[in-house]
């Protein structure tokens, strides 16, 4: 795959159509979802024996515009992992600095 096919192939992969979705649309509410959308690339050179070329996005739900009645409401998506996540590292900075605390007042006595 040479350099310019992959750039194609990148600019046609990060578009507006991957960040925002097809509309859904029921009983007068339309759905736009969209998407955070990162991505890259990279390749070789035009060498005889071999050449080399990657290409690789993630894309990730963000949320949904809603048109509903003429106005327009952004619906974020929740993102249970990164909430748990979050949770879990807060919990443990906490019993971390609940035992350094202790250990200090006993050492004071």
């Amino acid at each position: 795959m040479k350099i310019e096919d992959l750039l194609t192939t990148l600019r046609t992969a990060v578009s507006a159509r991957a960040v925002f979705g097809e509309p859904v649309e029921r009983d007068g509410v339309t759905v736009v979802p969209a998407a955070r959308v990162l991505g890259g690339g990279g390749g070789g050179q035009d060498l005889p024996e071999g050449e080399g070329a990657g290409l690789g996005y993630f894309a990730r739900p963000v949320g949904a515009f809603v048109i509903e009645r003429g106005r327009v409401r952004w619906v974020p998506a929740v993102d249970v992992t990164r909430l748990v996540t979050v949770a879990g590292a807060a919990v443990v900075t906490c019993l971390l600095t609940h035992r350094g605390f202790v250990r200090a007042k006993r050492r004071r006595g």
